[in-house]
């Protein structure tokens, strides 16, 4: 007996080798088989699927060459299958794909496509443990848990639906400017100069290196020679001017000793200069640069004095209402220094536009004692002003600060 082989590429068709994942087929005619393939015979990938079907009374069976469910080896090896013509004993050689039949059961396939979806974290996993065998102290945690999540979401919406509203209301750069200011608005104590409350002398207790240094005191040496070969008609002419009261006080009362006159010439140039800053809003590096600003000094004000904010898609140096504060706080401990440890509130707070409730609590908090003075004023009535004097003495006066309650109203 002799057998001739055919090669498959003559052949045109392709043999299909079915295998039941279940048992085996007594009666292969009492099953309804189908073959389908795609019908995109263009994409490669796509010509090649083929889905076999097989129905009987009791399941269909379904197996595919493409999938998670196919068989892997069809990709790997080549198979071929003979086909022998007992007449003309020829045999025809085809090639052969492997076929995997899964039953198929009715529902199956929606609840596999439902878990697939709504696929559990091991966290849900816990849940549904506690909810069926959990005690009454796990469910107890479990439920209020699951409020509190509630609560946040609900939180959280409210939360971003407020924000939504103020951007809409006042825009993000007036936000922007108003988180700037937040941040630099603290406690009373951050805007005071650096404080030794245990100094055994008055003068130690806020130290002068801290308001100026050697380095930036050497720096005004120009602007305060200026300052102290000023002419009573100079002086004059600069209170004609609107000059702040303060540096007029100091300017009138210059020592006629050498180095103490070109230590306080330059203490009132810096005075001077700071009760301008004041008065600004936004401050730039150009600032007092034609009167001799030195600039160690504008690098010092706009470091310590000036908080940044956007403007316009630029940054630029603003002064808030707590610098401003600040400010205020480094004048009185500076004045502190220029006349013996004793200021005049009143001249101060008038110079810097401050209220005189807010310059007395900065006095108070820098533990200064508090006292009143007749001030003549000849120049224009010649009626008396009372002004408020600080002192610094040793020990620092401690003042309890009083917060009123608010009684809360009955509901009826």
């Amino acid at each position: 007996m002799a057998a001739t082989w055919k090669p498959c590429e003559e052949t045109g068709q392709d043999a299909f080798l079915v295998k039941f994942s279940n048992g085996y087929v007594n009666n292969p005619e009492e099953l309804n088989i189908k073959l389908l393939k795609h019908t995109d015979d263009v994409n490669p990938r796509k010509r090649n699927k083929r889905i076999v079907v097989a129905e009987s009374d009791r399941l269909a069976y379904v197996g595919s060459n493409f999938g998670s469910a196919s068989l892997q080896c069809n990709n790997m090896c080549r198979y071929f299958v003979g086909v022998l013509d007992k007449s003309s004993m020829q045999m025809k050689v085809h090639n052969a794909q492997l076929f995997t039949m899964q039953p198929i059961i009715p529902g199956e396939a929606d609840a596999a496509n439902e878990n697939t979806k709504q696929a559990e974290t091991f966290r849900e996993k816990v849940d549904a443990l506690i909810e069926a065998f959990g005690t009454t102290k796990q469910k107890r945690a479990l439920t209020s848990r699951r409020l509190n999540e509630v609560g946040n979401d609900t939180l959280q919406q409210a939360v971003a639906f407020a924000a939504n509203t103020i951007i809409n209301e006042k825009g993000v750069e007036a936000l922007q400017n108003a988180v700037a200011e937040k941040e630099a608005q603290t406690d009373i104590a951050n805007i005071l100069p650096s404080c030794n409350p245990e100094a055994d002398k008055p003068e130690d207790v806020y130290p002068f290196n801290n308001l100026l240094s050697p380095f930036e005191l050497e720096a005004l040496k120009d602007v305060g020679v200026k300052m102290a070969e000023l002419t009573l008609e100079d002086l004059k002419k600069m209170k004609d001017e609107g000059c702040p009261q303060t540096v007029l006080s100091q300017l009138e009362f210059m020592p006629k000793e050498e180095k103490a006159r070109e230590r306080l010439s330059r203490c009132t140039w810096y005075l001077s200069f700071l009760i301008k800053v004041s008065h600004q809003r936004n401050l730039n590096r150009k600032f007092c640069v034609e009167e001799g600003c030195p600039k160690i000094i504008i690098n010092k004000v706009l470091k310590n004095f000036t908080v940044e904010s956007f403007h316009n898609g630029s940054l630029r140096n603003t002064l808030s209402t707590s610098m401003r504060m600040k400010l205020a706080s480094y004048c009185l401990a500076l004045l502190l220094h220029m006349g013996d440890q004793t200021a005049d509130l009143t001249l101060l707070h008038r110079d810097l536009g401050i209220s005189d409730a807010r310059m007395l609590e900065l006095a108070k908090g820098m533990g200064l004692t508090m006292s009143r003075q007749l001030s003549c004023n000849t120049a224009d009535t010649g009626t008396q002003d009372d002004h408020r004097i600080a002192s610094l003495v040793v020990p620092l006066v401690r003042y309890v600060r009083n917060v009123e309650s608010r009684k809360r109203k009955k509901m009826r």
